[in-house]
């Protein structure tokens, strides 16, 4: 099937009677793995015609989920495909797994294992009614996981860098590090003057996650290509906000490498940079959001160039 097309290959691409085919599909996937499951829950087995019967239904059934999601086109968004081609993958990944489950356990009754692999078809298959409908939600669905993950950093190096408190105070014994005084082992006043600058930054980036998720909410639209393709942009940059906090939080615990922080550092600054340009050029942000970039922006470079002064004489 062509992309874009449907099965006959001349009707144009609708959204809504692709997501009816698609929940038909997830529907008979799971209907399928239950008479899979229940032909092999107990003996005698299934005669030889049976089983063939049985193993086209099944392959029928996932060639259908598979066809479904190539009539999704890239132009109604990458992120949009992405999400669907990840539910899609975990149904085909679940009913393999349940085929595997049978084939080497036991007939004599219904194993553990063979219900729990029942059950992950049949909760994969139900993921398909909590799909993003369009690409502007899928987008939402993305910055907003972002954003989770962000914040739980922040408020995890927050708590480390309580005035006094040892980061390994909680996992390690005095015993084990021997002299408490060892550098390696807690924050300088150097240090934390360094690594306050690397926070305002943390902040920054769950500061601007928020505010382009509450832009996207507002003003995102997946009515044309080039809105879509703004959306996808965006979504694409913001990804990289998370695996660059993460990177920066890591390098800021002791012992501390000035020029391991000062480029986590950058790299971070530069993805938020990114983010905040392609907001300010895309249509999720009108004249009433432009202060709030402009200010996420002069933050950034704020909070960078501090951490340049702080490390430039320990390089």
């Amino acid at each position: 099937v062509a992309e874009g097309e449907t099965s006959e290959g001349r009707e144009p691409f609708e959204l809504p009677r692709f997501w009816d085919t698609l929940g038909q599909t997830f529907q008979v996937t799971s209907q399928e793995a239950t008479k899979l499951s229940l032909a092999f829950s107990r003996p005698p087995l299934p005669s030889a015609e049976s089983c063939r019967k049985l193993s086209e239904d099944v392959q029928n059934a996932i060639l259908a989920v598979a066809t479904v999601y190539y009539w999704l086109p890239k132009g109604q968004g990458t992120t949009l495909r992405k999400m669907v081609r990840d539910a899609t993958t975990e149904v085909v990944e679940g009913m393999i797994q349940l085929t595997d489950t049978i084939l080497n356990a036991p007939v004599e009754s219904l194993s553990q294992e063979q219900l729990i692999s029942t059950g992950g078809v049949w909760e994969a298959c139900e993921q398909v009614s909590n799909l993003p409908r369009d690409n502007q939600a899928a987008v939402v669905s993305a910055l907003a996981a972002s954003l989770g993950v962000v914040k739980d950093a922040v408020e995890e190096m927050e708590h480390a860098l309580v005035e006094g408190q040892d980061p390994y105070g909680d996992i390690m014994e005095d015993e084990e590090l021997g002299f408490r005084g060892n550098r390696d082992t807690y924050w300088s006043e150097a240090d934390r003057q360094l690594l306050s600058s690397c926070m305002g930054l943390m902040k920054a980036s769950k500061a601007c996650l928020k505010k382009v998720l509450a832009a996207v909410k507002a003003h995102g639209k997946a009515d044309s290509p080039e809105h879509i393709a703004q959306l996808d942009d965006l979504a694409d940059i913001a990804n990289e906000i998370s695996p660059s906090v993460d990177e920066l939080a890591l390098s800021m615990y002791p012992p501390v490498n000035p020029l391991a922080v000062r480029l986590n550092a950058a790299k971070l600054a530069s993805v938020l940079t990114k983010v905040l340009e392609i907001a300010k050029t895309s249509h999720v942000c009108p004249p009433s959001e432009e202060g709030w970039v402009q200010f996420l922006t002069g933050a950034v470079d704020h909070n960078m160039n501090k951490v340049k002064n702080f490390t430039q004489g320990q390089l």
